[in-house]
């Protein structure tokens, strides 16, 4: 099982995880609501984990844009 984390706005692969042995508090995702594990975590066949996060570049352009935060996807 590996753990993909991809920008939820531009979709580039921000890391990867290999370990078969991390769980779900060492990641953290045992802090997130219901609502946002739905919306942030998924699962593909293989038993891979896929984890929505935002990159640097996509960070960067909210903090000088942050009207940006208003839109569902700000990146064409």
């Amino acid at each position: 099982m590996a753990i993909h984390y991809n920008c939820r706005h531009c979709g580039n692969s921000v890391g990867k995880l290999d370990n078969h042995s991390v769980n779900s508090e060492k990641l953290g995702i045992h802090k997130l609501s219901n609502e946002e594990r739905q919306s942030m975590v998924s699962y593909t066949n293989d038993g891979h984990v896929q984890i929505q996060t935002i990159c640097e570049d996509c960070q960067e352009s909210l903090e000088r844009n942050p009207d940006y935060h208003e839109l569902d996807q700000f990146i064409q």
